[in-house]
């Protein structure tokens, strides 16, 4: 399949007059700019740029997006919120989580997001027991993603204590519990059930350093000799407080000096670091990855950008609770994020003379494409043809050129601006509709009309 794009960005170069070959594995064969449209199966209108890879998502929690946004007389936090999710998940059952999965990967795909790695941590039944079929609740998410056509790298977490120390797990806790050999059989199970299907992935995830002991950890690594590894850490100041009263050290500290940290490794949210921190941390080589709408959302804090950055720190962007789905959001408030904290514009630049915009979203490419360990995040020969297509008739972007296009369309625009996306070749999103989009929706009607009752 040949198509022609008058506009291109590739991740690395603005291009003009772009004929892109595809290959039936959705493989991109060869990219030529200074074509002619008439090479071309089919012309496609508007700015093409690569999509981007989504680090970190919980898909159950886009259910209970707008619901934690009452103020409580014990005070409104991150930890109160947690206790409002722990009740939500006594209702999930496993159709359930998957009709939420797939509305909400249909709502990445519209946002700009072609890939998702999805941090499961959700396992056993309502009761906290195991499923006769191990890989139950993972299943779920991979029927989700092969619905909606959504590139993933599925983490399954090891999730097994209440607290650092080893403290005995909540009641609310119950359906993420796993043991060593228990996370041990849902790898095998996922591997031979998926791991040759090239759209996939599959790594693991560590929850936290709170919820994870150092055998456990080390333990869980050497299941994993090649595969991309996550882990939330230092997402709340009460977290590190808590991490330095159990064994001396800051949380992003002990896992550096315990862990072999590596590229491999995401380390999501990193928030509260300090300078020690930053510098260790960004000589590894591994990703930081930012969920700046959930972390606005929870009151975690602001990520040290520009100290990171300048370290020669890796990012990449998620949209973690599922609050807000859009590519153009995320980095707009990391950006806004660093203004607001720092009284001052175009942090995300790093450079003078350089395009803000274009700086995060070419970082959070490379970083997000890291993270899940896939051929991504560059439109270029022998990468998935993962992109999505900005309209350049909407009122944003008229007389844009070069760099002002995605600075138009992260700082003034959003998820409006893309009419047309596609994964792997596939055309999935056509002028702004999926292609299953109505089948999505009524079923996501349907669970959401059960879980009210």
């Amino acid at each position: 399949m040949k198509l022609f794009f008058p506009t291109m960005f590739s991740g690395s170069d603005w291009l003009n007059d772009v004929l892109m070959d595809i290959d039936n594995n959705g493989t991109i064969k060869s990219l030529l700019s200074e074509s002619k449209s008439s090479n071309a199966d089919e012309i496609i209108d508007g700015t093409c740029l690569p999509g981007m890879p989504n680090l970190h998502s919980h898909a159950f929690q886009r259910a209970m997006a707008g619901l934690t946004e009452i103020a409580s007389s014990g005070g409104s936090n991150f930890w109160t919120w947690q206790r409002v999710m722990y009740d939500f998940l006594t209702k999930l059952l496993p159709e359930d989580v998957e009709a939420i999965a797939s509305q909400l990967y249909m709502e990445m795909l519209k946002g700009g997001f072609t890939s998702v790695a999805e941090f499961h941590y959700l396992h056993n039944d309502k009761n906290g027991n195991q499923f006769d079929n191990p890989s139950e609740m993972s299943d779920r998410i991979f029927a989700a993603a092969n619905n909606t056509g959504i590139g993933l790298t599925h983490l399954p977490v090891l999730y097994a204590h209440g607290g650092f120390g080893a403290l005995t797990p909540q009641k609310g806790q119950k359906r993420f519990l796993q043991t060593i050999s228990q996370f041990q059989l849902l790898l095998e199970t996922l591997y031979n059930r998926y791991g040759s299907d090239g759209q996939r992935k599959i790594g693991m995830a560590l929850h936290s350093l709170r919820a994870v002991s150092p055998e456990m950890i080390k333990d869980a690594v050497t299941l994993m000799s090649k595969a991309p590894i996550h882990i939330h850490i230092a997402e709340q100041k009460k977290e590190v407080d808590q991490c330095i009263e159990w064994s001396g050290q800051r949380p992003v500290e002990w896992l550096l000096e315990n862990i072999n940290v590596n590229k491999r490794w995401c380390l999501i949210h990193a928030t509260h670091m300090n300078n020690k921190e930053i510098n260790a941390l960004a000589n590894t080589h591994a990703i930081v990855g930012l969920c700046p709408t959930t972390e606005a959302n929870l009151g975690d804090g602001i990520f040290p950008l520009e100290k990171f950055m300048l370290k020669k720190g890796k990012i990449g962007v998620g949209s973690d609770s599922n609050t807000s789905v859009d590519v153009a959001e995320e980095l707009r408030l990391l950006e806004y994020g660093q203004r607001l904290s720092q009284q001052r514009r175009n942090i995300g630049a790093i450079e003078n003379n350089t395009s803000t915009g274009e700086t995060l979203f070419k970082a959070s490419l490379a970083g997000g494409s890291q993270a899940l360990d896939q051929p991504i995040g560059m439109l270029t020969p022998g990468r998935r043809a993962d992109f999505i297509v900005l309209n350049n008739k909407h009122p944003v972007l008229f007389g844009r050129r070069g760099s002002a296009i995605i600075d138009s369309w992260i700082f003034t625009g959003g998820r409006e601006l893309i009419s047309d996306v596609f994964v792997a070749g596939q055309h999935l999103i056509k002028n702004h509709r999926h292609i299953r989009q109505e089948n999505i929706e009524r079923r996501y009607h349907s669970t959401i009309k059960s879980l009210a009752n």
